[in-house]
C-alpha cells in the first residue's frame, strides 16, 4: 500500500473535491483519497492505493469528474 500525491487545477469547493474522490476510488486498487482543495489555485490530491497509479489513468479521472486537470500531465 502506498500514498501517492498529485497537484490538479480547477478544484475550488467541497463538491469539487466529492466529485474527484468518487472517480479517483473508483479505480482498481484505491482505497482512500484526500483532497486539499485550494480555491483558484494548486490543490493537492493524495491517494492511497494497493498499487502505483500513472499519470494518465489519474488525469483520466479528473476530467472524468468534471473541468479538472492533472498539474504537468
Amino acid at each position: 500500500m502506498s500514498t501517492q500525491q498529485f497537484q490538479a487545477t480547477g478544484l475550488t469547493c467541497g463538491h469539487c473535491a466529492h466529485a474527484v474522490t468518487e472517480e479517483l476510488t473508483a479505480l482498481d486498487g484505491v482505497t482512500d483519497v484526500a483532497v486539499d482543495v485550494v480555491a483558484d489555485g494548486t490543490s493537492t490530491v493524495a491517494v492511497t492505493a494497493e498499487r502505483e497509479l500513472g499519470t494518465d489513468e489519474v488525469a483520466a479521472a479528473l476530467d472524468e469528474a468534471g473541468d479538472y486537470a492533472l498539474v504537468g500531465a
